[in-house]
């Protein structure tokens, strides 16, 4: 699994497109494809890491406690790893935001085709109201993620 994410994380962006476009034509499933391709790495990456970094005493505990394998995971490693797992969802929609403008390209209907059409007319106005929009909703993403991270290492006692 790891050369298969390493080679989605080392291609540039426009280049998800290409062969998807072959396989699905032009169109929004298109852009959907190449989007999620393009920005899961960090979600993967973050929980591998999230969960690897559990400490081995609470696994211990768990385990002496009488929990089953599946216990251990849901009650155990995902609330620890739940930081870590946030941060790689944080990135992914970032990522994910990234790609928007890429994918009109190809013909979506969202804000990355208004920014898409400025730049083609040099409406310079319409350009920078759509990438801010755009903008903005990652950065109302990013907090609203961050803050709910922080409540919970709150809740939890880690902060």
């Amino acid at each position: 699994m790891t050369p298969i994410i390493d080679t989605l994380q080392t291609i540039p962006s426009f280049c998800f497109i290409i062969p998807v476009v072959m396989l699905f034509r032009v169109g929004d499933v298109t852009a959907l494809i190449a989007t999620v391709a393009f920005a899961i790495v960090p979600a993967i990456r973050y929980t591998n890491h999230g969960i690897r970094q559990v400490p081995h005493e609470l696994i211990e505990a768990g385990t002496a406690a009488g929990c089953t394998k599946r216990q251990l995971f849901w009650r155990v490693q995902l609330p620890v790893a739940l930081p870590e797992i946030m941060l790689g969802i944080n990135q992914t929609i970032l990522l994910s935001l990234s790609m928007i403008v890429i994918c009109a390209m190809i013909g979506t209907r969202d804000l990355g085709q208004e920014v898409f059409k400025a730049l083609s007319k040099a409406d310079a106005g319409k350009g920078l109201v759509a990438g801010l929009a755009i903008a903005f909703i990652g950065i109302i993403a990013d907090r609203l993620i961050t803050a709910w991270v922080s409540r919970m290492k709150a809740k939890r006692g880690l902060a």
